[in-house]
């Protein structure tokens, strides 16, 4: 059993599924691992099916779990950065495989609907 912010895993499979489940959290490090650092407005025109509010959770809770780091410049208006931890960058193969899986899977469900 592993323990982590205040809930039990039972394999390490579960915890990583839990750190980057999430309806926008993949397409969150996709975009991160083509792009060096995102503001919030260049992530919202990436993502305009996904509200302000949602984006900033799924933001922090990658940011609690090491995945991204924010930085905040001390300026008006105020200025935020997202990048890519190392931990976050580990994950390159692995979103890699996801996206490159969906892409194969979709091209596949439109070869049977077109039958």
């Amino acid at each position: 059993m592993i323990e982590y912010k205040n809930k039990t895993f039972p394999t390490s499979k579960d915890l990583a599924l839990s750190v980057v489940g999430g309806r926008w959290k993949i397409s969150i490090i996709w975009a991160l691992l083509h792009n060096p650092s995102l503001r919030l407005s260049e992530f919202q025109k990436k993502f305009p099916d996904i509200n302000q509010r949602m984006l900033i959770r799924q933001l922090r809770e990658l940011e609690e779990d090491q995945i991204i780091y924010r930085t905040i410049y001390p300026v008006v208006p105020p200025k935020v950065d997202y990048t890519l931890t190392s931990i976050g960058r580990d994950l390159e193969p692995v979103v890699t495989a996801i996206c490159n899986w969906g892409d194969e899977y979709a091209h596949t469900l439109e070869k049977s609907d077109s039958k």
